[in-house]
């Protein structure tokens, strides 16, 4: 009997090892993502400039880095009692102008070193519904909590995200021509936008991509982290308590779907020591001090010994 229809996930040309140097920008889809690469120890950055949604300001960004355009004194406005800046996520604020401009830059060196060094780029899109200031005719990134009336709302086209999909794709190319690019569309609901629009704005995204996937077959990948969430695990135990993000579960469905198909044999071996390391070291003993937990410490210290011994660079 079947009971859930298998999104068919090929096996990548290109895969990932404990060698490899991972780049995940996008939707807080690419944060867990992100989040299993780092328990797992990968080298591994994530969103230098916190969670972006939509493609035009992750766009902006990489060519912001790419092109090496400092943030500037214009770039930032004080509002709600801190500096922001509608290029990046609210997390990153201060109440101290030069101190955030300082902050903002340094997040900038991030990614053009990780831009050139990494081996793939995870790219998440979250929503084709874009906000626009509507003194500087921009797309902005975050509204930060700044009044409704000061912005217009509208629909990217598909024209236009393919468009700056494939300026995505470019610009990774001029920075780094080894990376490979594995790009995701966020099986996260944005109900704030409402339900249709939703969806409307998900077969934007698909639409787009699609396209650009095909003209750029030696560099670009997908992975289908969406079509996962929307047909093999199409239940509400799969989602959050708010009934929009995906739960620990189903991100760690689509995770093993990922890992089986992205990474290899060798790196899968590595994963499984490393995750007996970390729940070792997570454990917590009734009695620290007894016989048998010191044993179990000394064995605990060996083993990340050997695998540091074994691959450079992991640090528990």
């Amino acid at each position: 009997m079947k009971l859930a229809t298998p999104i068919t996930v090929e096996t990548y040309e290109h895969p990932i090892d404990y060698t490899s140097r991972i780049l995940s920008i996008g939707s807080c889809f690419a944060e867990n993502m992100g989040n299993k690469c780092d328990y797992f120890k990968f080298q591994n950055t994530v969103n230098p400039f916190g969670i972006i949604f939509n493609p035009v300001s992750i766009e902006k960004l990489v060519r912001r880095a790419v092109e090496n355009q400092p943030f500037v004194e214009t770039d930032v406005f004080f509002h709600n009692d801190a500096w922001q800046c509608y290029e990046v996520h609210s997390e990153l604020s201060h109440p101290d102008k030069e101190t955030y401009l300082h902050t903002l830059n340094d997040r900038l060196a991030v990614l053009q070193v990780e831009l050139s060094a990494a081996s793939h780029v995870l790219i998440t899109y979250g929503t084709a519904w874009v906000y626009t200031f509507k003194g500087s005719g921009q797309v902005v990134a975050n509204c930060h909590k700044v009044p409704q009336n000061q912005f217009d709302k509208a629909l990217l086209s598909v024209q236009s995200i393919e468009a700056s999909m494939q300026n995505f794709v470019d610009l990774i190319r001029k920075a780094n021509p080894q990376a490979k690019v594995i790009a995701t569309i966020s099986p996260v609901r944005h109900s704030k936008d409402g339900f249709v629009e939703n969806q409307r704005s998900k077969a934007h995204l698909i639409t787009a991509l699609h396209p650009v996937l095909q003209a750029n077959t030696a560099a670009l990948n997908y992975f289908p982290s969406y079509e996962i969430m929307m047909d093999e695990l199409r239940d509400y135990r799969f989602y959050a308590e708010d009934m929009l993000h995906p739960s620990a579960l189903a991100i760690e469905y689509i995770w093993e779907r990922f890992i089986a198909s992205y990474m290899t044999p060798s790196a899968l071996a590595t994963m499984q020591e490393v995750d007996t390391i970390q729940k070792g070291l997570a454990h917590r003993p009734f009695n620290p001090d007894s016989p048998s937990h010191q044993k179990f410490l000394q064995s605990l210290n060996q083993k990340i010994i050997s695998l540091q011994e074994q691959i450079a660079g992991i640090r528990f």
